[in-house]
């Protein structure tokens, strides 16, 4: 099912590391191929779980997430939420794969594609720590992101409503490598900030974990990582 824990002492950190998923084969081969022995260098005990939402619809990412937060805590008291993108995959073992006490952990800091830096200053995509309360807290993540974008914003303005702030990697350690197959969709222009479709403000109690629906198709346990079928 994708946990670990090990063999020799007893882990002083328990990670949940939760990765939303659809038709993307090639990139969770090489995430699995680098973030088992990585995670394990750091001696954590932690499971893997793919969120693999079903159909032809637009893809949800928050909401996935949302799901798997959900049913990761039906397994384990986790310590830590680790909210990662399937084609991410981290470049320096000293990016602890742990949740900051006070605040969340935005972990991307440093992505090849922007250059090792952000985007722009209020992103929170690619690589995000959380611990339960925290995740509470804000009420999750939003479920009406329908298609790519605007939800990391989303995310951000959440944290800061529910009385919480950003801290971040700092960006020698949190750099990544972006994975891409399609030479054709190489950025050809600075990549922008997705615009707003939502008033985060007025929509944040009312649309998260507490309105949470989903219909469980299936929960199997396979090698490298435990996946999570959902409609």
């Amino acid at each position: 099912g994708g946990h670990y824990r090990p063999p020799h002492c007893f882990a002083r950190y328990k990670s949940a590391i939760l990765v939303a998923y659809r038709n993307q084969e090639k990139y969770l081969r090489h995430l699995l191929y680098y973030i088992h022995p990585f995670l394990q260098r750091q001696q954590l005990s932690y499971t893997i779980y793919l969120i693999e939402q079903v159909g032809t619809g637009s893809f949800n990412r928050a909401k996935l997430l949302n799901v798997g937060v959900r049913e990761a805590m039906k397994d384990e008291e986790w310590d830590c939420l680790v909210l990662h993108d399937v084609d991410l995959v981290p470049e320096n073992d000293y990016n602890l794969y742990i949740c900051d006490e006070y605040y969340p952990k935005h972990m991307a800091s440093a992505m090849d594609r922007f250059q090792y830096t952000l985007p722009y200053k209020s992103f929170f995509g690619g690589v995000s720590a959380l611990t339960p309360e925290h995740y509470m807290k804000m009420n999750g993540f939003p479920n009406t992101y329908w298609g790519d974008g605007g939800e990391n914003d989303d995310i951000a303005t959440r944290i800061h409503l529910a009385g919480m702030k950003i801290v971040r990697t700092s960006p020698h350690l949190g750099r990544y490598r972006v994975m891409d197959y399609n030479e054709e969709t190489e950025i050809q222009e600075p990549w922008r900030r997705p615009p707003s479709r939502h008033n985060t403000r007025k929509t944040w109690k009312a649309d998260g974990m507490n309105t949470l629906q989903f219909r469980l198709l299936s929960r199997t346990k396979h090698p490298l990582y435990t996946k999570i079928t959902v409609d």
